[in-house]
């Protein structure tokens, strides 16, 4: 690191829009990191999947969940329900949807770089 740098998603490098959500990816310090919007209804399985063109999400996330809640099932058959304030850390092989009326918000630290872009 070379110098202090701050960055605002509030005006991000790049917004990625899909059915039921968008991305916005910052660069900061040689990283990229990711805030996405899952709105009510969203699934990965049919708002991301046509565009990833894989059964499952193979981007592995390391999240900070800021609001609402989002469910993932592993490829393996666990599930975990993500809310406010927790931190998850998800490998390769997943499907994830938001629960209730509230959109799911959550930075992700790892993994945004090719997420929801159209191959």
């Amino acid at each position: 690191m070379e110098r202090a740098e701050r960055r605002s998603f509030d005006h991000p490098d790049e917004v990625r829009e899909f059915p039921l959500g968008r991305l916005e990816l910052i660069h900061i310090g040689g990283a990229t990191i990711g805030r996405a919007v899952f709105e009510p209804g969203w699934r990965w399985a049919t708002s991301v999947q046509p565009l990833a063109k894989t059964k499952s999400c193979e981007a592995p996330h390391f999240q900070y969940h800021v609001s609402g809640v989002l469910m993932v099932r592993m490829d393996d058959g666990t599930e975990l329900e993500c809310r406010a304030g927790d931190v998850s850390l998800l490998p390769s092989g997943h499907d994830a949807w938001t629960v209730g009326d509230e959109p799911a918000v959550v930075v992700d630290f790892q993994g945004m770089i090719d997420y929801a872009k159209a191959l």
